[in-house]
């Protein structure tokens, strides 16, 4: 018999490793940017044709490469930054993997330029498919230009299963972003198609920040600075007021490597426990150094998930961190010089910083925390109960937002009104009631569960519905009564009427007499650009207005006008941030996030009119019982089980 186990050419070796670091054009782009930094660059040009499909150029005034090695650097294991096994553990330099280089040459073709100062002429080599074509001298100025182009040329079904252009652009940006952000003295630019998307001098933290976010973070960023013989923590987290609904713009650096990780994600969390709405997210841009052998940068080949060799104590100073960063904030009356000199004059920045005032703010617990210096591991666990009449007065208010009623003189005669009404409903379930009376709407066939039994859950027409706490809606039936929850129920509603709305037939759009302006962040106007489209069919008459701006021209026409910005603006976060373990279309994604934007929020009153509207509508849907994603809408109480509550 033959052998038949045999060595893999080099250039089917190459395409195989490509397959885990070149996983799309984004990942090129991570690994070129690195390798640009680690030259030595002080100015980097990203240069993007057809979301990195057609081309990926990166060019830099690094130290160059001699002709040797701007050949070897295409070589697998190719590297600078090793040398023995012991490097492996003190690096601190981005790209150094030894494959990133010789994979992308094995699924593109490639052009590569470099030159070091002491050298008359620069060196030009060209590559495909592992191959050098040709190679030779050339004019041109200190530094590399890499130019990769028809990326998985050779590679047909990998090339498929590339996204479209605009999210394949999405990914490129967010890897440009992160490495812009850890670099905040080196020069970044970004040119789509011939267009400048980001043009980042070169500046401090803070300003490279402000300059990708937004000038709107310029006055709401703290200042977080921690240093201890184990580690050291910088960087800047927003205040609370700038915590959003979804998960936002949060960057976590180790050695000024990007990761991910929700652990220390759950220590930022923790330190901003009772400052923000558990249900919200806030910013921070944080970076952390320590010994390099203290992390294991190796457990994921993205290197974006990384192991410490002691997770507790990472967790603690993190936590102890931002605790300290937030405390500081809320005692010392700051000046922020970069605020237009007329806002400084106001009452609420000028008013003195009072004796009593400065007592009493010392005189806190959280403030005695920090008042030794890098003693931040013996925080004592917060009071809570210090804390409840902030909760309780941050429950009013929201409550008092979402729409109901301020206390008055009458509503303790109201409630016990609503009190009776619920007594009677339940006496009235006591009573045998006859299975053939009207439904309220139309006759649908309900059960408790899909899978169950199809029996008629018949809903009382003649029965007066109670809303409870201003988010259930207590629905009287022939079997005992159900319990609706009011958001969920209607985010099915607009779920379905939005689904049939762009496969059949568009919603009805009203145009603004007052249209409004929507300035965005560039990747929030890439991905605008890929959802108009969408959005239109559901009703939004949004249109490109200039730079990274948009005008809604018009809104659904069932929808009130007035909170089209906000909604637009959400969406866009819980799009961006949408489970990547969920593999939904982008209709879906689009869908999914607009039903649950424009469903009713907890805490607002309905009267009788439009509980019963909401119950009907519930009831036409096709699937009434969940929502989109999984939740109830209700709960069945029959009434054989209330009696056995009361042990009848």
């Amino acid at each position: 018999m033959p052998d038949i186990i045999q060595l893999l050419p080099d250039n089917i070796a190459n395409q195989i490793a490509a397959g885990e670091v070149i996983q799309r054009p984004a990942s090129a782009v991570k690994e070129l940017l690195e390798n640009a930094v680690d030259a030595g660059a002080s100015s980097i040009k990203l240069l993007i044709q057809d979301a990195g499909k057609a081309l990926i150029q990166v060019i830099d005034n690094g130290k160059g490469m001699s002709e040797t090695d701007a050949r070897m650097c295409f070589e697998r294991h190719a590297t600078s930054k090793i040398h023995q096994i012991d490097d492996l553990f003190r690096i601190r330099t981005m790209g150094f993997r030894g494959e990133a280089l010789a994979s992308i040459a094995a699924v593109a073709q490639v052009e590569l330029k470099s030159k070091r100062a002491d050298d008359v002429a620069g060196t030009y080599i060209e590559i495909e498919n592992s191959v050098v074509i040709r190679q030779e001298p050339i004019a041109m100025n200190t530094g590399t230009s890499i130019a990769m182009k028809n990326l998985f040329f050779n590679i047909p079904a990998r090339r498929n299963f590339l996204k479209s252009n605009a999210a394949e652009m999405r990914h490129i940006v967010d890897e440009f972003i992160r490495v812009a952000l850890a670099f905040p003295e080196v020069f970044f630019s970004l040119s789509a198609n011939g267009q400048e998307m980001f043009h980042l001098e070169k500046g401090t933290l803070k300003q490279r920040i402000v300059q990708i976010l937004g000038n709107q973070y310029n006055a709401r960023l703290v200042t977080v600075q921690e240093k201890t013989d184990y580690l050291n923590i910088y960087g800047f987290v927003g205040k609370p007021e700038t915590a959003k609904k979804t998960r936002g713009d949060q960057y976590f650096f180790v050695n000024n490597r990007f990761i991910r990780s929700p652990y220390l994600n759950h220590a930022v969390m923790s330190a901003y426990q009772e400052m923000i709405a558990p249900d919200s997210f806030p910013l921070y841009v944080l970076f952390i150094d320590l010994d390099p052998a203290q992390v294991d940068i190796n457990v994921h080949p993205t290197k974006q998930e990384i192991k410490f060799e002691d997770e507790k104590i990472v967790y603690a100073f993190v936590q102890a961190a931002v605790k300290h960063a937030l405390a500081q904030f809320s005692v010392t009356p700051t000046l922020e010089f970069d605020l237009d000199p007329n806002i400084q004059q106001l009452d609420a920045i000028n008013k003195p910083f009072t004796g009593d005032q400065q007592e009493a703010a010392t005189a806190s617990p959280l403030f005695k925390n920090f008042t030794e210096k890098h003693q931040a591991h013996f925080i004592q666990p917060t009071n809570k109960s210090e804390l409840k009449h902030w909760k309780d007065f941050y429950d009013g208010g929201q409550r008092s937002e979402a729409g109901s009623k301020k206390p008055e003189a009458g509503d303790q005669q109201s409630a016990m009104q609503g009190e009776k009404k619920f007594t009677s409903l339940l006496d009235q379930l006591r009573k045998d009631e006859p299975a053939d009376q009207a439904l309220f709407g139309q006759h649908s066939p309900l059960s408790a569960h899909a899978n169950q039994s199809r029996l008629e859950l018949i809903v009382h027409d003649n029965a007066p519905l109670t809303q409870l706490h201003n988010l259930y809606i207590v629905v009287p039936t022939n079997r005992g009564f159900i319990l609706v929850h009011q958001q969920l129920a209607h985010e099915r509603i607009l779920y379905e009427r939005f689904v049939t709305a762009a496969s059949d037939k568009a919603m009805a759009t009203q145009r603004s007499l007052f249209p409004t302006t929507l300035q965005l962040s560039v990747q929030d106007a890439v991905l605008m650009n890929e959802l108009t489209g969408d959005l239109n069919l559901l009703g939004y008459l949004i249109e490109p207005f200039g730079n990274q701006a948009f005008v809604i021209q018009g809104t659904p026409a069932d929808l009130e006008q007035g909170n089209e910005k906000m909604i637009i603006e959400n969406l866009l976060e819980q799009f961006k941030h949408f489970s990547s373990d969920l593999k939904f279309s982008k209709r879906e994604k689009v869908i999914r996030s607009l039903a649950w934007q424009q469903a009713i929020k907890p805490g607002t009153a309905l009267t009788e009119k439009e509980m019963r509207t909401l119950v009907d509508d519930l009831f036409k849907c096709r699937q009434p019982n969940v929502t989109a994603g999984g939740n109830p809408t209700y709960i069945e109480f029959k009434r054989d089980y209330l009696e056995q509550l009361f042990k009848r």
